[in-house]
């Protein structure tokens, strides 16, 4: 197991645009205070989403659509970098009206309402490269 150890830098609590799409928003937030890296959780409900799991097998992500308003149940992730560029990796459990819930790799959902909470990390840089195994791009632990 690699690890890297990082300081604690600024905290940031915002309220997401209602109708913004809510991983575009992280990101933009992030590279508008010139956030590298960082940890965060969304709470709130969103119109619609986009959901994805992870086809180990194919090594491709098979789409779960859900047209309909959902509470976020649980929503985290943490930004890094991507080919140079911030990268929010995001995970949701939503819930519907009835309490059904639906898990996964968060792919965009548009907000109805939701707040933010961003926890910068700073330290020595952390990037995703791809990794032939897996077929992801994981974070590169560079010694």
């Amino acid at each position: 197991m690699q690890s890297v150890s990082y300081k604690l830098g600024r905290f940031f609590l915002c309220g997401l645009k209602y109708n913004s799409e809510l991983v575009r928003s992280v990101v933009n937030f992030a590279r508008g205070k010139r956030v590298k890296m960082a940890v965060f959780t969304v709470v709130g409900a969103v119109k619609q989403a986009r959901l994805a799991y992870y086809d180990q097998a194919e090594h491709e992500y098979q789409k779960i659509k859900l047209d309909r308003p959902l509470e976020i149940a649980s929503c985290f992730g943490n930004l890094s970098l991507k080919d140079c560029k911030p990268f929010a990796h995001v995970h949701a459990v939503l819930a519907d009206a009835a309490g059904k819930t639906y898990a996964g790799h968060l792919l965009r959902a548009t907000v109805f309402a939701a707040e933010l909470h961003l926890q910068e990390l700073l330290g020595k840089k952390l990037e995703r490269e791809y990794e032939q195994t897996t077929g992801l791009a994981l974070w590169e632990f560079r010694r």
